[in-house]
């Protein structure tokens, strides 16, 4: 993470303002660096430094954003203090560190992650590559039975991660965040899983079904963010770097798209949710006439199916695994999109009218000029199984974190109803 300084705006600030808040010391989250901000950072170094992050003071904030702090065991330590230095408690203690088995007989200089008391996924800031990944290592830390990993590489070779939530047979597959400007998805996947790895770790129930059987029968598998290079673009993340630079260079040729704010693409300006076997040739040939031929923030499928590595990579990812329904998540529009072409998997349109039933979305099927190369749509396509696409929120994309709440009030039932609704179809 670069270097921050007062006068300075944009998302680190948000994530500066973040760890600050999450640490006791209340300040305004509106990503700019001015007195406020200032002197809360004061009091968290506990000295009167010039207002700047620097590499030594972001290791200090960070385990705020990953929600642990490692600890070195002392003499005379018990749990139950250190507990209560951090707002932590023993149980969660225990959770993270599965080895330990005598809170009373601790070994000097064992090394122990402590669970931090907040929830991981915020509510009130922009998301980016840099959150995502601090919220999946700590979930793993938080709750060990999550396995976590990559599907493989971004163009700027950033690893594109997975979660995996249960061991059952029964195989699901969820996505977020194809495209940049959308990605308020990605929270949405997050959030899921923080509360059913809660569930499951306090034997608790998951929206009314038991957590502990959705693990034993389901296997859950979901990239949160498919495109970081292209959200990290649109977020800031990546100012004034030569990957900007090469970006405003290809928005340049399609003016009436803002920039950043309409930029769908990954970093090289390929849309990746029209890099899909199915129907290629078609979505090709609709982008040209739309004016679509070379590298562009949205609507540019790519010089051939499967080139981008993104793309690619979430296609070899489902090759290896056998999944029995997706959710690929989008936004704007409140719609569940449940068709390919005339594929009509058995049961698919009564799930999506579930979907629709409890979320108040409209179900539809996919218009034609938007129906091609899809994930979607090659999956409905090669695996003759339920796909869906699911457009959350209404307004312009990126659409603020206020929408939020709301969305994910909208979505957890289709969430979990993605795993409980296949029963009738199997």
């Amino acid at each position: 993470m670069r270097n921050i300084y007062i006068g300075d705006r944009g998302i680190l600030v948000q994530y500066l303002q973040l760890a600050l808040n999450r640490a006791g010391i209340a300040v305004t989250v509106d990503g700019e660096f001015g007195r406020e901000t200032c002197e809360g950072l004061r009091v968290f170094l506990g000295e009167r430094t010039g207002c700047y992050v620097d590499r030594v003071i972001w290791e200090r904030l960070i385990p705020y954003l990953k929600g642990y702090i490692e600890y070195t065991i002392e003499q005379g330590d018990i749990l139950y203090n250190i507990a209560q230095r951090y707002g932590s408690s023993v149980g969660h203690i225990f959770t993270a560190n599965p080895t330990l088995e005598d809170e009373n007989n601790l070994e000097i200089g064992m090394n122990i992650k402590i669970p931090l008391s907040f929830e991981l996924v915020s509510e009130d800031v922009d998301y980016s590559s840099i959150l995502n990944d601090f919220i999946i290592e700590g979930l793993a830390v938080r709750y060990p039975f999550l396995v976590t990993g990559s599907i493989g590489q971004s163009v700027m070779g950033k690893e594109i991660k997975y979660i995996q939530i249960g061991t059952g047979k029964k195989q699901i597959f969820y996505n977020a965040s194809f495209h940049a400007n959308e990605w308020i998805t990605t929270p949405v996947l997050l959030k899921f899983v923080e509360e059913y790895a809660s569930a499951y770790a306090n034997d608790k129930g998951l929206y009314g079904e038991n957590s502990r059987q959705l693990f034993e029968e389901y296997s859950l598998f979901l990239v949160p963010m498919v495109n970081p290079d292209g959200v990290d673009l649109v977020t800031g993340v990546l100012k004034n770097s030569s990957y900007e630079t090469n970006a405003r260079m290809i928005a340049a040729s399609y003016p009436d798209i803002p920039y950043p704010e309409g930029w769908k693409a990954n970093i090289e300006g390929v849309d990746l949710n029209l890099q899909f076997p199915a129907g290629w040739e078609l979505a090709q040939r609709i982008k040209a006439e739309q004016g679509f031929t070379s590298p562009a923030p949205r609507d540019y499928v790519g010089p051939g199916p499967l080139t981008a590595p993104e793309s690619i990579h979430v296609y070899e990812f489902t090759l290896q695994h056998d999944f029995r329904l997706i959710l690929a998540y989008h936004s704007q529009g409140q719609v569940v999109y449940w068709k390919y072409r005339d594929y009509e998997p058995e049961d698919s349109k009564r799930i999506a009218e579930y979907f629709g039933w409890v979320s108040g979305y409209t179900v539809e099927e996919t218009p034609y000029a938007s129906g091609n190369a899809g994930y979607k749509d090659w999956f409905i396509q090669d695996y003759n199984r339920p796909g869906y696409t699911i457009e959350v929120g209404m307004g312009q994309n990126p659409l603020p974190m206020s929408q939020f709440p709301q969305i994910y009030e909208e979505n957890r039932y289709i969430l979990l109803g993605g795993m409980t609704q296949i029963e009738r179809q199997m």
